[in-house]
């Protein structure tokens, strides 16, 4: 059992020692509120939501990729259409900045498939 009768810390100040629930909910978030906590763990739910999503997204892109180079082969072309990867990573690099670039590029070799 934990106590909650304030004690001093090194500095002098005064502080009340916190539960196990709290200290955890502060050593997952960073935060040093409740408040705060609560506010962080809702909003990385969130994220992981999203970044559920964006997988989901990369996979789907990468099976209409697949289609795609599937069919220019086929037709004699080839495997990679280097002018149309230019023009995604000016897409990401105009939306994102630099780090869009290099996201696109991740995401272009993601798509490529095995040679």
């Amino acid at each position: 059992m934990t106590s909650t009768a304030p004690a001093k810390n090194v500095t002098g100040k005064t502080v009340t020692a916190k539960s196990a629930a709290e200290r955890t909910a502060a050593e997952k978030t960073g935060a040093h509120t409740d408040e705060a906590a609560a506010l962080i763990a809702g909003a990385r739910s969130r994220i992981d939501a999203l970044d559920d999503r964006i997988i989901g997204l990369v996979q789907e892109r990468m099976a209409v990729s697949a289609v795609i180079q599937e069919a220019r082969i086929t037709s004699g072309g080839r495997r990679i259409n280097l002018s149309r990867e230019m023009e995604i990573l000016g897409q990401y690099r105009d939306a994102l900045g630099k780090p869009g670039t290099s996201l696109a590029m991740t995401l272009l070799e993601l798509c490529r498939g095995r040679a």
